[in-house]
């Protein structure tokens, strides 16, 4: 659904872009999971995966009309990181593209 050019998305399709950009920046090798962490010492992608999986992010967002800026103070806090994990990563995905409306 679109309105004014922007695409409406829900928290189920943030995460299936997410999930979706994991697949693709590893070429299938990792099934991601919801809860799957990104950061921290169970992390699964390494550094250089985790910033490719952002650029990706970057892209699909340009695509869906407004800008994703994963570069804030709290991005790499354990305790708050929005690369927690793939929900925490959805999540402000879906959050920055309602505050692009």
């Amino acid at each position: 659904m679109t309105t004014c050019g922007y695409i409406i998305m829900n928290l189920k399709d943030s995460k299936n872009i997410v999930l979706a950009c994991i697949v693709e920046i590893t070429d299938d090798e990792i099934k991601p999971t919801d809860e799957m962490s990104l950061i921290g010492k169970d992390a699964t992608l390494d550094s250089m995966k985790l910033v490719e999986l952002c650029l990706a992010l970057e892209d699909k967002a340009a695509d869906l009309k407004f800008e994703f800026d994963w570069t804030s103070e709290t991005a790499m806090s354990k305790s708050r990181s929005l690369f927690r994990t793939v929900s925490s990563l959805a999540e402000e995905f879906h959050v920055q593209s309602q505050n692009a409306q």
